[in-house]
């Protein structure tokens, strides 16, 4: 019997939609602090994340004692892709090629095959992401939150 082998997920771009969403419903400050909690994880992390979203002109901070991590564009303007750019783009398929004897017919025919199938695969995706605009997915927990009577909270105690 053989193992399963999963590769390793990179969930910047869900964690980060996520604490955008957060930020537009809540519209508080929120510090790197915070969001480490709701993440899971290390300010440090969220800091070093969230510069690339400050850099791209989607959130703002400000140091000292009050400040914080602020949303500083409307979400109608900012799509999936927007966000995906601004964390890095990282690799979408785990999956690739090997080029180990580049003059072998059967791997040029199989790498061939492989990057065109990838290549459209990620044109899609990457479509797909312009077309949702972070104000579709608000709209979305919106209407969840007021199904399950939620009152705005994501998370009930």
């Amino acid at each position: 019997m053989t193992k399963e082998r999963r590769a390793r997920t990179d969930g910047r771009l869900s964690r980060m939609l996520h604490v955008l969403l957060h930020m537009a419903r809540q519209d508080v400050v929120f510090t790197s602090d915070q969001i480490a909690k709701m993440l899971n994880t290390n300010p440090v992390l969220v800091r070093r994340t969230m510069a690339g979203l400050r850099e791209a002109g989607y959130v703002r901070s400000e140091k000292g004692h009050g400040g914080g991590w602020t949303l500083a564009k409307d979400l109608s303007n900012v799509s999936l892709l927007d966000i995906y750019k601004a964390l890095g783009g990282s690799t979408i398929f785990a999956i690739g090629n090997i080029n180990d004897n580049p003059e072998c017919a059967v791997e040029r025919v199989v790498n061939g095959a492989m990057n065109e199938a990838l290549n459209e695969a990620e044109a899609l995706l990457m479509e797909r992401f312009e077309s949702v605009a972070l104000s579709d997915l608000a709209q979305q927990f919106d209407e969840i939150c007021r199904a399950r009577g939620w009152n705005g909270n994501p998370h009930p105690a």
